[in-house]
């Protein structure tokens, strides 16, 4: 009892004895319409005849006189059938025919009677019970002067009425049993889809992460459910494993400046330390601990642009002055480090866009080709910034002509805290380029690397305006 109120409980039932009842009420209409269209197609039927032979024996008496009337009555009285038939004087004395009771009011006025009557002349073969019945009839005066009547037997129209009722009776109760299984099969298949789900929701919440949702053959409606679910589970998991992953990587990169912080304060107030000393590692603290507001402000920078830039944060940017500002900007910086910093912009490409986010993924992508170029001996280093249109998209590239990054690296260098330098010299959080592809994934783009021959070409491809 309780399974049945908690199935009556659920959405999935509901609605399918809901639409049950519209199809079976439905149903019951469109079969009482018919049975009562059949029944009434039979009596006009049966009328029309009546119309038709009376009409026909006025024209016979009419044309040929009553005698040929009373033939033609005669021989249609004679075949056996539901056929009522009657000829005789307006006094009442009746001529032919197979019906010779007929009620007083039938032969006095002319009209159309329904009456109870027995057959005056059985047809052979048929018994006794057989010649009583009920009778619709039609009176007139034929132009002789004759009374005419001729009608039809109901009896056999109201057992054919009968067997109609009969089979709209079983047709209604058939449609109510087919309904009730159809509905309660196709609950049971829509329910068993839904608990599947269910039973997915719950492994995940306990902590099973890798759990999908089973997805069919069938490719229907819940398969699509499930595999936007799937989708989603599958992004989940993977920004799980990030966020565990930075957690591990936040506690080991930073653990070290934290230690280091700690131990130059503490060696600065130590007793007999001299101003010289004290001032030297009060300046080294704030070093470190800028590089960790830059490391924190990194972070936040990349959440931002993850979780989505905010409504009115996006607007026709000039991307063509965005890479030409960059590039002013760190030519002399370039210069310095014995560099030279080459543009290829092509003028006027706007995208829709958040400058500042491009901006700043423009200028992490030139301050890495900076602090990572290695000089060789007789070759001088070179990065080239540019923007062009390729189709319906936007290419930003910047390009150099270092050692470049083997192919199994390009993939793991957008990683957060990722540092192909292994000894860690160079200042840095490995957050650069890991805040490059979130910018152009809000942008609806990606991020690849790609090898310069020599060196490396960081793209970033986005839609075009």
């Amino acid at each position: 009892m309780n399974r049945v109120v908690q199935l009556w409980r659920t959405s999935t039932v509901r609605l399918t004895a809901l639409f049950i009842v519209i199809f079976v009420v439905f149903s019951v209409l469109l079969l009482a319409l018919i049975s009562y269209q059949s029944s009434i197609q039979i009596q006009r039927q049966q009328a029309d005849d009546i119309d038709r032979e009376v009409t026909q024996l006025e024209r016979i008496d009419r044309e040929r006189g009553f005698r040929a009337a009373i033939v033609a009555v005669e021989r249609l009285s004679r075949q056996p059938g539901p056929g009522i038939y009657y000829i005789g004087t307006q006094a009442g004395l009746m001529i032919t025919g197979n019906v010779s009771d007929l009620p007083v009011n039938v032969l006095q006025e002319p009209g159309t009677f329904s009456f109870n009557y027995n057959l005056s002349r059985p047809f052979e073969g048929e018994a006794k019970d057989k010649s009583e019945g009920n009778a619709v009839v039609r009176s007139v005066v034929l132009p002789s002067g004759l009374v005419l009547v001729v009608g039809r037997d109901v009896v056999e129209r109201r057992g054919f009425s009968a067997i109609i009722f009969q089979s709209f009776l079983f047709g209604v109760g058939g449609i109510l049993l087919f309904s009730v299984i159809a509905g309660g099969i196709t609950a049971v298949r829509v329910l068993r889809r839904i608990d599947a789900i269910a039973s997915t929701s719950r492994m995940i919440m306990s902590g099973n992460l890798s759990e999908r949702v089973p997805v069919t053959k069938r490719n229907d409606e819940f398969d699509g459910l499930a595999q936007n679910l799937n989708q989603m589970l599958d992004r989940i998991e993977q920004l799980m494993l990030g966020l565990k992953e930075v957690t591990d990587n936040v506690a080991h990169d930073l653990k070290t400046p934290l230690t280091r912080m700690r131990n130059r304060a503490e060696a600065a107030l130590r007793d007999g330390q001299s101003e010289p000393v004290q001032r030297e590692a009060l300046e080294t603290v704030i070093a470190e601990s800028d590089q960790l507001i830059k490391t924190f402000n990194a972070l936040l920078m990349i959440a931002r642009a993850e979780a989505g830039a905010p409504s009115g944060a996006f607007a026709d940017v000039d991307l063509s002055a965005v890479a030409a500002d960059v590039a002013e900007l760190y030519g002399p910086v370039a210069e310095d480090a014995g560099m030279a910093l080459e543009t290829h912009v092509t003028d006027g490409i706007m995208a829709r866009a958040n400058r500042e986010l491009i901006g700043q993924a423009l200028v992490n992508l030139v301050e890495n080709a900076l602090k990572y170029y290695e000089p060789a001996e007789g070759k001088a280093g070179k990065i080239t910034v540019g923007i062009r249109r390729l189709n319906d998209r936007v290419l930003i590239e910047v390009g150099d002509n270092g050692p470049g990054i083997a192919p199994e690296d390009r993939g793991r260098v957008v990683e957060r805290f990722v540092r192909l330098e292994k000894s860690r010299t160079e200042p840095g959080s490995g957050l650069g380029l890991s805040l490059v592809a979130a910018v152009a994934r809000l942008h609806k783009g990606q991020f690849r690397i790609e090898d310069n021959q020599p060196g490396v070409r960081a793209v970033i491809d986005l839609p075009a305006a």
